[in-house]
């Protein structure tokens, strides 16, 4: 049995969750038959930073596209946030004809933002 005090605090994670979970339109409910488990579980996860199972953790990142990277390894340079993460799963779903807009977005926001710098 582990005797060690837990040292991380899931709250933030449960807050993340919650936004992404309500992002998607999806209720509690909805989300605990998805991945088979108690709404009220969700909500104490959520509300209260109850630790989840490694199973529960797994399938709620995955489910709501929620980065974990910004929890665990918030120094790295090569963390991408939540909303950089659901960004690129849009993206995905665009043409080519539609990332050529994007990209013509993006550089015009570039070229906004050196102008001001001036």
């Amino acid at each position: 049995m582990r005797k060690k005090e837990d040292k991380y605090d899931f709250r933030a994670f449960g807050l993340a969750i919650k936004k992404a979970r309500m992002k998607k339109g999806l209720t509690r409910e909805q989300v605990g038959a998805m991945i088979e488990i108690d709404p009220r579980y969700l909500t104490n996860i959520e509300n209260k930073g109850q630790h989840p199972s490694l199973q529960v953790f797994y399938d709620l990142v995955s489910l709501l596209e929620v980065s974990v990277d910004e929890f665990f390894l918030p120094a790295s340079d090569l963390v991408k946030s939540t909303r950089r993460r659901q960004l690129e799963k849009q993206l995905d779903n665009l043409s080519d004809k539609d990332l050529i807009i994007m990209e013509s977005v993006v550089d015009g926001i570039i070229k906004s933002k050196e102008v001001e710098d001036e």
